[in-house]
């Protein structure tokens, strides 16, 4: 068993707001049988993450404030598919560079998932990233807001894991992706992992529900 398309017949749509990076929307949806509900949600533009693993099993993460929580969170580096055009490995090379100063030679997928679909049509891909060097800010890129104090620290993979299961650790791209981590290089599998430019099928789905409804 596993996840399965469906899509109910939506008679209306209204966009209660239009912000800088969501849309705030409300929707009739009509269930298989029959009934007509209403449903708000937010509409994303989707999200990248990367764990940074280097040689000596440690990962890259920065302090980054998160203001819904009024929380200062552990967390990979990660950030918004808000580039027109931008494909999503080069995105999340792009955050990699930009937040931690680093490049990879190796880029893997480690899990797409949706961090809430229940309120959210958010979809999100965690990259596995290794070789690591060096690399330049990107051409343009200046720190803002709360990218100015984040830092950067290398975190070993196991205090990461200790974190998790403490309960220490909040960040869904950080948890999701160092227990799939973990996973593949317990059962010998990182190997196998999808190219970095692998298809992303749950991401043209939502993109092309957008399109849709417009």
């Amino acid at each position: 068993m596993n996840d399965q398309g469906e899509d109910w017949a939506r008679p209306s749509r209204r966009v209660i707001h239009r912000g800088h990076i969501v849309t705030f929307e409300e929707h009739q949806l009509v269930t298989p049988s029959g009934e007509v509900v209403t449903r708000e949600f937010i509409s994303h533009p989707g999200s990248v993450a990367v764990i940074a693993l280097d040689a000596g099993n440690r990962i890259a993460v920065v302090h980054q404030y998160r203001a819904p929580i009024a929380m200062r969170l552990v967390e990979p580096p990660a950030g918004l598919l808000d580039q027109p055009g931008e494909a999503p490995l080069v995105a999340a090379q792009r955050e990699l560079a930009e937040e931690a100063g680093l490049a990879a030679d190796d880029w893997r997928v480690l899990v797409d998932y949706c961090p809430s679909p229940g309120i959210s049509n958010e979809v999100a891909r965690i990259y596995l990233a290794r070789d690591l060097h060096q690399a330049p800010r990107p051409d343009g890129f200046a720190a803002h807001g709360e990218e100015v104090d984040m830092g950067l620290t290398w975190l070993p993979l196991a205090d990461a894991l200790a974190m998790v299961r403490a309960g220490e650790a909040h960040n869904g791209a950080l948890v999701l992706g160092v227990t799939t981590l973990a996973l593949a290089l317990a059962d010998g599998t990182v190997t196998h992992l999808a190219q970095g430019d692998a298809p992303w099928a749950l991401l043209q789905r939502v993109q092309d529900l957008k399109a849709r409804d417009g």
